[in-house]
């Protein structure tokens, strides 16, 4: 069945459907990841938007039960080169189309997905309409894709209720992970370092996390503009002024910079893909990242009475990363956790797990 993708600047790209045959609205972006398909699909990150796969081959190895990072897809679109009709891999369950009509995905293949990704890093991000209607009004479609916002998203993505996931071994913290939208694989860098993490809504009050008995407290990534999110930056202000040890991770550095008096601004088309490189520049040195956001904490507005910049995006010079004046605290705008992508900064997991411990010995003595 052919299938059309319309942006909102009246580029019109043809090809085939695959996944669901629902039109979509929502914001094409592109991701640069040679693999992690599934990961990107299940990233509570991408809610609202259509994802393009720069990379001209997609699906080569399938899916699996495994690699979800929440418990369903959130990408709207999926728009690809040419999508492999079935998984080689040992740990292959099933192929990507299968996988795409399963949980009503649309997406289309037989599209010059380079081009495409040129369009959105020349003009930045916009919204588009994926359709297989055979005729369509295009003054219409560009009308609704021109009033189209992605909007109260981390309500969308976050859990109602607490989960508590076990320390793999021996528990040595409890940390609360505020759910803006987390991936799993986060929380699986806590346990397998002896953490139990209970998830919580991103609605929680500071008042009940403090009370919770937690050793720290970690600010996950999710989707949307940050700035929206006014409820929660007070109650951060809250937990900012405890002692309480706190690790922000993408939409948790950016909450956490906006609960401390910076502010963010929305990127020309984003950073997202596993090849970003950051500068640490406490160490001098170089690290392969993987990213997906399409906001950034402003480096002159952050009040250096108040927090340092730790890392630097190479290509662009965009802040990373954020060292807090404030003991037990320190936020990166990458994703240290990866999945997929290079583990090169899960170092920073590291750290964190050592304020909580130096901050639960002085509690001790």
């Amino acid at each position: 069945m052919k299938a059309t993708l319309i942006l909102a600047n009246g580029s019109i790209f043809s090809g085939t459907s695959i996944g669901s045959t629902e039109t979509r609205v929502c914001e094409m972006v592109f991701n640069t990841s040679m693999a992690g398909y599934q990961e990107i699909l299940t990233d509570p990150s991408y809610a609202g938007q259509g994802v393009v796969m720069s990379y001209p081959l997609i699906g080569n190895y399938g899916v699996n039960s495994e690699d979800n990072e929440s418990r369903r897809p959130w990408a709207e679109a999926l728009v690809v080169r040419h999508l492999s009709p079935r998984g080689s891999n040992f740990r292959c369950e099933g192929d990507l189309g299968s996988y795409l009509k399963e949980h009503n995905i649309t997406g289309i293949q037989g599209v010059d997905t380079r081009a495409l990704t040129k369009i959105l890093r020349s003009e930045g991000s916009m919204n588009g309409m994926l359709t297989c209607a055979e005729h369509f009004n295009i003054a219409k479609v560009l009308e609704q894709l021109k009033t189209y916002k992605v909007e109260n998203t981390v309500a969308l993505v976050t859990r109602t209720e607490p989960e508590v996931f076990p320390a793999c071994g021996e528990e040595r913290f409890h940390v609360a992970m505020m759910d803006y939208g987390v991936k799993q694989h986060m929380i699986e860098c806590l346990r397998k370092r002896g953490c139990r993490v209970t998830a919580l809504p991103a609605s929680t009050s500071a008042g009940e996390v403090l009370s919770g008995g937690y050793d720290g407290v970690m600010l996950s990534n999710g989707p949307g503009d940050p700035a929206e999110n006014t409820a929660i930056i007070e109650e951060l202000k809250t937990l900012y002024a405890s002692d309480i040890p706190l690790f922000g991770v993408c939409l948790g550095h950016q909450l956490l910079a906006l609960a401390t008096g910076a502010r963010t601004g929305r990127l020309a088309y984003g950073h997202r893909g596993g090849n970003h490189p950051v500068r640490d520049l406490a160490k001098g040195r170089v690290f392969i990242t993987s990213q997906n956001h399409g906001y950034m904490v402003l480096s002159d507005s952050v009040d250096p009475s108040v927090a340092e910049v730790s890392h630097v995006n190479v290509n662009d010079g965009t802040c990373e990363g954020l060292n807090y004046k404030r003991p037990d605290c320190f936020t990166t705008q990458f994703h240290p956790e990866a999945n997929a992508g290079p583990r090169d900064t899960e170092y920073l997991f590291n750290r964190f797990i050592d304020n909580m411990a130096a901050r639960k010995s002085g509690g001790d003595k």
